[in-house]
């Protein structure tokens, strides 16, 4: 298991590259000022930290019951984690990005689904190298 202090260092990263990038997109994509944007953005990005700790913390308890490895995660598995994190986030925020952007839930769905789909490949990318970057201590009975 990763310890809180990895599990903090991982999500501050992820965020702040996220951060980076999707602001300017987001203000490029609805014509709305950056400034707009990225108090949006920033929102997100704090609240997508903590759903980042307790989405992985649960996805490592989970596989620790099914008895599997929390270091070993196949391609299928971090689709899946990445896929999951994705629905789980978007249904919590959708309803925030819709009254923040002035627009549609409908049209907030869409927006969340592009920005999903770039968080998707981006997630799968950022956790993969993280884990050889900074591997997961294997504790000595698994």
């Amino acid at each position: 298991m990763r310890t809180a202090n990895d599990r903090l260092r991982h999500a501050i990263l992820f965020e702040l590259g996220g951060l980076f990038i999707a602001a300017p997109v987001a203000a490029w994509a609805t014509g709305k000022p950056i400034s707009h944007t990225g108090v949006m953005s920033i929102s997100l990005s704090l609240a997508a930290m903590v759903w980042n700790c307790v989405y992985n913390w649960l996805f490592d308890h989970m596989l620790v019951w099914l008895g599997r490895r929390v270091d070993q995660r196949p391609v299928w598995m971090r689709t899946l984690h990445a896929l999951a994190f994705e629905v789980g986030f978007m249904l919590l925020t959708l309803p925030g990005v819709a009254w923040w952007m002035d627009m549609p839930l409908t049209h907030a769905l869409v927006m969340n689904i592009g920005f999903s789909s770039f968080f998707m490949c981006y997630a799968f990318v950022y956790n993969w190298g993280y884990d050889i970057v900074f591997p997961c201590p294997v504790d000595a009975e698994a």
